[in-house]
């Protein structure tokens, strides 16, 4: 009886097989590379970059104020830039090595600078005060990116010192208030590099840059106990994963340093696929942001800030 039955289920087992096989392409499931494609992603299925400005000084950490002023940190100039009527606009003295920036719930530019570590920026006058240079006693070797959570608590990237040999890179948690310390919130990291906050508030992406790819981490404002880090996407070619940003519906954004590409995947790492800058664009793409239908990323070498239309508006964005 046994037998008979496991020829049955053998047999019917094979005739679905053999019906799948022979099943038109269009009828059958796609594989989950071709879940998406990228017209999806660009306004009218078509992915056209655009110059919006050019600055100088290795730009990074672009970002949107609530006016809609376009912010951003030259890096090796040691400046904070605001955009005003096309031109680039240095905003209170240069200093350091300013290597990412967000606006903070109150409106100051956090700064994460590579020798000053985290500094607050008042907007109207470019006055920076350092808020945290340390961790516990230990000075910190180098930060580099930033992004804030739903409630206001603060994930910060260490990278200096680590590379895809030396896994030493950190990144830390600052909780809201004003008497908030960072506290060690993943350590074992090849240069981490750019962070983002998933929609849902649940994970902390995490571009490990020395090994090209995006690790998913449960933030701290994930209740669930059964999660637990994992590879998000890895990436090809180029060097590795720089800035990352959200939208609205969950989808990522990475720049991919190296390859002059922004690499776009949904919320559960099926890729939508690449966007490559214009040929004669450099290929240091470091940072991007949403804002007003556009994809704005921000290219190093020639200083160039790119946009495109887009399909997908911001977290918050209305």
């Amino acid at each position: 009886m046994k037998t008979d039955c496991l020829r049955s289920f053998g047999g019917a087992f094979l005739a679905a097989s053999l019906a799948f096989a022979v099943l038109p392409a269009a009828a059958q499931p796609a594989p989950p590379s071709q879940r998406h494609d990228i017209s999806e992603i660009c306004a009218g299925g078509q992915c056209v970059w655009e110059k919006h400005v050019t600055c100088s000084g290795f730009l990074e950490g672009i970002n949107f104020d609530a006016n809609g002023t376009l912010w951003m940190v030259g890096y090796l100039e040691g400046r904070v830039i605001k955009v005003e009527n096309g031109e680039c606009v240095t905003v209170g003295e240069q200093s350091g090595f300013p290597n990412g920036m967000k606006i903070a719930p109150d409106g100051k530019l956090i700064v994460a600078d590579r020798t000053g570590g985290l500094q607050s920026v008042d907007p109207a006058t470019g006055e920076r005060k350092a808020t945290h240079s340390q961790y516990i006693t230990a000075q910190f070797r180098g930060l580099n990116d930033l992004v804030f959570d739903a409630k206001g608590g603060m994930y910060f990237t260490e990278p200096y010192g680590s590379d895809a040999i030396n896994r030493v890179g950190r990144v830390y948690y600052v909780a809201p208030g004003e008497d908030s310390k960072p506290e060690l919130f993943v350590d074992g990291v090849s240069f981490p590099n750019g962070v983002a906050i998933s929609a849902d508030g649940n994970q902390l992406y995490l571009s490990e840059y020395g090994q090209n790819r995006i690790l998913a981490i449960p933030s701290k404002l994930n209740p669930s106990i059964f999660n637990t880090p994992y590879v998000f996407a890895q990436l090809q070619g180029g060097i590795g994963p720089d800035g990352l940003t959200v939208d609205a519906d969950g989808n990522l954004y990475a720049a991919h340093f190296g390859a002059g590409e922004v690499v776009v995947l949904d919320s559960q790492g099926f890729p939508y696929g690449t966007i490559r800058l214009p040929e004669g664009a450099a290929n240091f793409t470091t940072n991007l942001a949403i804002h007003g239908g556009y994809l704005y990323v921000t290219e190093a070498i020639q200083n160039v800030v790119w946009r495109l239309p887009i399909t997908k508006k911001a977290i918050g964005e209305q």
